[in-house]
């Protein structure tokens, strides 16, 4: 890992720990407050870690292309990444405001786009397997 990385999730850890201090202090009289000091605090560690996502798209598009990898399908399984990771930050919001439901209902959600999405990277591999076999 590199140093700075090592320091970056020091940040990362240290804000959540005095986040979820806060919270627990704040809870007692506000619970309200606190679900919006753990929603915003959810939502600044996800922005922190935007040039990391950033990087790391750039790095897979530039392996893509030395690879002659179709940048559809590169585009797709980042696509469909992006979703997952959404959606859980979504479920995990609202599992934290007691909706453990609703958080059920947007990782079905997300499930079913990532299926919808991934049909067309699943077709490819079935014709290039069935192409192979010798007739």
């Amino acid at each position: 890992m590199k140093g700075g990385l090592a320091i970056e999730i020091i940040q990362i850890v240290g804000l959540g720990l005095v986040a979820t201090f806060l919270a627990l202090i704040i809870k007692e009289q506000k619970p309200t407050f606190a679900f919006m000091l753990v929603v915003f605090v959810g939502c600044v560690i996800f922005l922190f870690l935007v040039d990391q996502i950033s990087d790391i798209i750039r790095m897979l598009e530039k392996i893509a292309i030395n690879a002659n990898v179709n940048m559809v399908y590169v585009e797709t399984i980042l696509k469909i990444i992006g979703i997952a990771y959404i959606a859980e930050f979504g479920a995990q919001i609202t599992k934290d405001a007691g909706q453990g439901a609703i958080a059920s209902k947007i990782e079905l959600g997300g499930k079913i786009l990532i299926l919808a999405m991934a049909i067309p990277i699943l077709t490819v591999i079935i014709e290039t397997v069935i192409n192979l076999i010798p007739r």
